[in-house]
């Protein structure tokens, strides 16, 4: 048991300093430690109680650029998209909807790292801002991969470092209200998960703060890096849960 409480504290340090650093991806960090000791049920919890936890204290540390009007269209949109991905999830093929996921972002997010030079795209205005927002609200509600989307059409847009954060981390934090609300009600979160609760925000207070005073000092090119490198490392990481169980089935 000790073991796991050693596990469940790395994958939070860790993820807390990710999430500092760049708004976004406690998630996809702190699930690559915790998948391989815990109950799936209970680190979903915690991925979603830790990024809550890390949006908060990230969003009260770094409020640079923040922007209401440009912000509300991904927000409503997503609050839309929250309860499709609900309804979808028990109707789609986890296993491709990850591999096609993770093919997607494994090529375009490497290709835009080394493509310095593409155009950015300014059409949509706030209509395609807020179906980008539905679409991440969507993949929230069957996975929570709530910031993926956004935060590479971000990207597209050609956004400073500040105006983007900003975005992306209060999506973030609007989704994982009504994401941990959901938990809540539906009995997902049980007392006997409340020590671990207390073990991953002890964890990651300090890590989290590091990484925002970090993030104020690096560059919009370095950034960029952080932003599409993670993005990467999310598309690998889906590839590597999805395609063994694929292979398997044909087999």
């Amino acid at each position: 048991m000790d073991s796991v409480y050693l596990v469940v504290t790395l994958g939070a340090v860790i993820a807390g300093f990710v999430q500092g650093l760049s708004g976004f991806a406690f998630g996809l960090v702190a699930m690559s430690f915790w998948a391989w000791v815990l109950d799936p049920r209970l680190a979903a919890a915690l991925a979603v109680f830790g990024a809550l936890v890390g949006q908060v204290l990230a969003a009260i540390t770094v409020r640079r650029g923040f922007d209401l009007g440009r912000l509300l269209p991904f927000v409503i949109g997503g609050l839309f998209g929250i309860p499709l991905g609900v309804a979808l999830l028990p109707r789609l093929d986890m296993d491709w909807f990850k591999a096609i996921l993770g093919a997607l972002l494994v090529i375009w997010c490497p290709a835009m790292l080394y493509a310095k030079n593409l155009p950015k795209i300014s059409a949509g205005g706030r209509a395609a801002d807020a179906a980008v927002g539905m679409a991440g609200g969507v993949l929230g509600g069957i996975g929570g991969f709530t910031g993926t989307l956004p935060t590479l059409w971000c990207t597209l847009r050609g956004l400073d470092k500040d105006a983007q954060r900003a975005i992306i981390q209060n999506f973030n934090l609007s989704m994982l209200l009504v994401t941990m609300g959901t938990y809540l009600a539906s009995g997902i979160v049980t007392r006997a998960m409340l020590p671990m609760f207390a073990i991953v925000a002890a964890a990651m207070l300090v890590p989290v703060l590091l990484g925002a005073k970090l993030y104020i000092g690096i560059s919009e090119a370095r950034f960029r890096q952080i932003v599409l490198g993670l993005l990467t490392a999310s598309g690998v990481a889906l590839l590597a849960s999805a395609v063994p169980r694929l292979l398997e089935r044909v087999a």
